[in-house]
């Protein structure tokens, strides 16, 4: 067998795998409608299932004042010397302090997650702690 025809018969081989693990599709009787992501539903304020250009607009306005109102409370807790611009240091710090928050919420959600897990759970972590 020559190479070309080798590789020909290779390809095929490939596509018709591939096309047989996709599976046969669906009726579409059968599919059920994905969920929408959370931000998707939030946007949507009349529930009709679309999220018009005036529901994309709110949505931004409305995550456009959620950021300025974060940036102002960031700039008036980190900026030391009141100029109205956080610098390399004051940024630095911000960076450590809001990591920090983050692993202390990260270890107060870990015990609970736990007692949703059950108890196996709990021990298999034990196990795997060093001692």
């Amino acid at each position: 067998m020559n190479t070309k025809n080798c590789r020909r018969q290779l390809a095929l081989a490939w596509v018709t795998l591939a096309l047989a693990t996709m599976g046969t599709p669906a009726s579409a009787g059968d599919q059920t409608p994905r969920e929408k992501p959370p931000r998707i539903k939030k946007a949507d304020a009349d529930k009709d299932g679309v999220v018009s250009d005036a529901e994309k607009a709110a949505a931004k306005a409305e995550r456009d004042r959620k950021k300025a109102d974060f940036d102002a409370k960031m700039l008036e807790r980190y900026d030391a010397d009141k100029n109205g611009a956080l610098d390399a240091n004051e940024r630095a710090k911000m960076i450590a302090d809001r990591k920090a928050e983050r692993e202390k919420e990260k270890a107060q959600k870990e015990p609970r997650q736990a007692e949703k897990a059950g108890p196996k759970a709990a021990k298999d972590r034990a196990a795997d702690q060093p001692k």
